[in-house]
């Protein structure tokens, strides 16, 4: 490719970035006209992916880590064909494909949702470890790079250390991450909050790292090739680059590297947009337009790009062909659909804390689901993963073919990891920790929710009876946290996330089986250190009827005269406690398991009505703030539950203290009711 038309593709990007944000008078052209000249080189001369067929399993892809480039990112897919002038033109308004930042779109060339800065190239990573399993399971002719673009603000965020380390711990010789450095973030230039050296920082951690001029296409091409000869450590291209390459002013002066046009409009900012554009070799009247040569050059690039897809493909083919069990568990795993487990077939250990129960659960994973990928932040052996980690064994560098990693104390890149799996496609991804540290894992857990990817999250320790660790170990207010995106909706309408707290071992078992059949948005089980009684006439039969969110764990016969509702390790206490008011004064009641409200309201208003009469008085008990039981109770209801932090001591002295006993229970309701 010539120099002039490569100069042309990226001043074209750059034409087309600053025009979007110029028209929608928001947005953030600077970086994204600097980053043009290797996005361009990246996506017209290196990537693999079929224009025809873009969620082809096998493409390279890309992860854009600073959403706020979206403009670039968006300009560039257009002249590979995914989106047309108008619809670049609607930058950021009501109903368009583009987005502030970019939202995750396989058929528009998108790969992740990105804007929380450093997630992105952390699901990148994720993807890469991705691709280095499924290619060590079916063969070198299924691989494939994963190429990340980051900035200042997202080498900063402090995500990026665990997806450095991991990365290069785990030798990943297909990730090429490129670094826009060009000095400038949003309120200030970089050195006004950091001194340290970044490519040294990688270097400890493992990669290989080339520092280049990031507007020079020869070293763009010298970096790019260089990296394909690397196979065992992650590639670091730190590209320099110039904020707003090409701007000038009215003047015809230049206004470049300004701190002002990263989070403006040219025109907003001080420069002079119809100079810039011109400056470009675009039109100021009509900038939204490719420009011939370079629609002509990436129309044959397409092309070639089309019959270098369906060589793999062929490739693919004759494979198959060889391998017809192989090619069919590959269609598998890169489809939709649960994989097939026989669950009443495992045997549960009765009265058993529910993390135990999962652990079993997992463990009977490790031997029939081959694409399960699990995850634990250095607490395998108290979150129970380690269920699974026994029947295989930990990935590490050069040998991927392990189902564990061990990713370090480190709660954010995990989930983070766990997305990019999922986007990646053709694997299960599992995440364990304890409940409390729910909270470094949310912008990651928000992230699965918004995608809709089936990430799954094993969340252990999940109340004060965490005991003597005391209030920093003891989640109270996060199970009312996650439950919210169970109430928030995606953008199909439905809950954008699954959150299940199981009553006993057999409600764990199909905790995970709802979970493993939810493929259309993040799963997470809520599960108990201390050991829970098995609910009366609990088994796996019983049990599935949790598949509607709640259900009736104990009815008596006649007029009601209390509903009692709850979930996990509580709904055995107020078993308890309504065997106390039967015997002393004879109440009717009907005990309540409701594992998932989300999915409890989704139900027809029949059966919501059948396990929560509208008339009968209701009770509830939650470990966590009362509010997370509140929406079962309704208003007229009693909802007991901490509205306070917890404190060190053996759990069974704080369910006496906290009121979370079979007697406590009794003297509640007596209370309630005036009785």
């Amino acid at each position: 490719m010539s120099t002039d038309i490569a100069k042309r593709a990226a001043d074209n990007i750059r034409v087309l970035s600053a025009a979007m944000v110029e028209k929608a008078k928001s947005g953030h052209p600077g970086g994204a006209m600097g980053g043009a000249d290797y996005i361009h080189i990246l996506f017209s001369e290196y990537m693999e992916f079929d224009p025809t067929d873009r969620g082809w399993a096998l493409r390279d892809r890309f992860f854009l880590d600073p959403g706020h480039m979206s403009p670039m990112l968006y300009s560039q897919l257009a002249l590979t064909g995914t989106y047309t002038m108008e619809e670049l033109a609607n930058f950021r308004q009501w109903g368009s494909p583009t987005p502030g930042h970019p939202e995750v779109d396989f058929e528009r060339g998108v790969e992740n949702t990105s804007g929380p800065l450093g997630q992105g190239h952390t699901m990148a990573v994720g993807a890469a470890i991705t691709e280095r399993f499924l290619a060590q399971k079916f063969g070198l002719w299924s691989a494939h790079n994963i190429y990340t673009f980051i900035s200042d603000g997202g080498i900063q965020e402090e995500i990026s250390q665990g997806a450095g380390r991991l990365a290069g711990y785990l030798g990943l010789g297909n990730l090429v991450m490129f670094y826009d450095s060009n000095d400038i973030q949003l309120s200030t230039e970089t050195n006004a909050v950091t001194v340290e050296d970044t490519a040294k920082k990688y270097e400890a951690w493992g990669w290989v790292v080339k520092t280049i001029d990031g507007h020079d296409h020869a070293q763009i091409r010298e970096a790019l090739e260089e990296s394909k000869k690397i196979t065992d450590q992650p590639y670091l291209i730190i590209g320099k680059t110039v904020m707003g390459k090409g701007a000038l002013t009215e003047e015809g002066e230049s206004f470049e590297r300004k701190v002002s046009t990263h989070g403006q409009p040219l025109g907003a900012a001080g420069a002079s947009f119809r100079k810039t554009i011109e400056n470009l070799g675009g039109d100021s009247e009509q900038p939204f337009s490719i420009f011939p040569d370079v629609a002509e050059y990436y129309k044959k690039c397409m092309e070639e790009k089309a019959v270098q897809a369906n060589r793999k493909k062929a490739e693919q083919e004759t494979w198959e062909k060889a391998n017809p069990e192989l090619a069919e568990q590959f269609h598998q795993f890169f489809s939709k659909e649960a994989p097939k487990v026989d669950y009443a077939s495992i045997e549960q250990k009765a009265d058993a804390a529910s993390r135990g129960s999962s652990g079993t659960v997992l463990a009977h994973f490790a031997d029939h689901v081959e694409n399960m990928i699990v995850m634990s932040a250095d607490l395998s052996n108290s979150d129970k993963t380690d269920g699974f980690l026994k029947k295989t064994q930990p990935m590490v560098k050069g040998d991927y073919s392990g189902q564990f990693v061990h990713t370090g104390v480190s709660e954010l890149t995990m989930g983070a990891l766990a997305n990019g799996m999922a986007l990646h496609g053709g694997v299960i991804p599992v995440c364990g920790t304890f409940f409390v540290f729910s909270d470094y894992m949310k912008p990651a857990v928000r992230l699965a929710a918004l995608m809709q990817l089936p990430v799954k999250y094993v969340w252990t320790h999940d109340a004060f009876r965490v005991g003597e660790d005391g209030p920093t170990h003891q989640p109270v207010e996060q199970e009312a946290q996650i439950r919210l995106l169970e109430k928030l909706k995606n953008h199909h309408g439905q809950n954008s996330m699954l959150v299940m707290r199981p009553a006993d071992a057999n409600e764990s078992t199909v905790a995970w089986q709802m979970a493993m059949e939810n493929t259309n948005s993040p799963s997470a089980l809520i599960l108990s250190r201390q050991n829970i009684p098995n609910l009366p006439g609990s088994s796996y039969e019983t049990a599935l009827k949790a598949k509607k969110g709640a259900y009736i764990v104990e009815k008596d016969q006649g007029k009601l005269d209390l509903v009692m509702v709850g979930n996990g390790s509580e709904v055995s206490t107020m078993v308890e406690g309504a065997a106390m008011l039967r015997k002393e004064k004879g109440l009717k009641i009907q005990v309540v398991s409701a594992i998932s409200e989300g999915l409890f309201r989704n139900q027809s208003a029949d059966y919501q009505e059948e396990v929560l009469p509208a008339d009968v008085p209701r009770y509830g008990l939650t470990a966590g703030l009362p509010v997370t039981i509140e929406g079962l109770t309704g208003a007229n209801g009693l909802a007991n539950g901490l509205d306070h932090f917890g404190y060190s001591a053996p759990y069974k002295v704080l369910d006496e203290e906290f009121g979370f006993t079979g007697k406590a229970v009794y003297e509640a309701v007596c209370n309630f009711l005036k009785l």
